[in-house]
């Protein structure tokens, strides 16, 4: 069974997933108004990705006996100046979010939750990988520029990125 304390913040943890995919929605939609269809796929895909974070995140309440009670969602931005700031706010809001795993963790073990932090370092894994591959996209953009046949080429290869559900 949670406790209190634990339960109130993996709702948060709920609430901030669902937000992560209202953000990288936006940002999908932002990227095909600039015709960069393959871009917005790779957000869309970010998109999907969240959305089964979240419903971990639900599942594991639910099976710890917990309540889940769902929250309003923020509005994401919806403008960006480039597909390099979009990615650069890709890595800024995962770093927040790998913060967030790192409290939820700190927490489980204040309360004594050893079956919580043990669900949670799943995604303290997954994060690492968030991360980095916010941080390969921003380096790949950095070497082509905003226009041209790189950014033709990167949008090209990121069209192909398929969401696997996670196990």
């Amino acid at each position: 069974m949670l406790s209190e304390k634990m339960e109130k913040a993996l709702n948060e943890q709920i609430n901030a997933e669902i937000y992560s995919a209202y953000l990288y929605l936006s940002m999908s939609a932002y990227l095909e108004s600039v015709d960069l269809p393959g871009f917005a796929n790779w957000m869309r895909v970010q998109w999907q990705e969240e959305l089964a974070h979240a419903q971990k995140f639900y599942t594991y309440v639910f099976e710890r006996d917990g309540r889940v009670v769902l929250a309003g969602i923020e509005a994401p931005p919806t403008e960006w100046k480039s597909p390099l700031e979009a990615f650069e706010e890709t890595l800024k809001h995962e770093r927040h979010v790998t913060q967030r795993i790192h409290d939820l963790v700190r927490l489980a073990r204040e309360v004594g939750d050893v079956a919580t932090e043990n669900f949670l370092q799943w995604f303290v894994t997954e994060q690492v990988e968030e991360e980095a591959s916010a941080k390969a996209l921003i380096q790949q953009l950095k070497l082509v520029g905003n226009e041209g046949q790189g950014l033709f080429l990167t949008d090209r290869e990121l069209a192909t990125r398929v969401f696997t559900p996670p196990v």
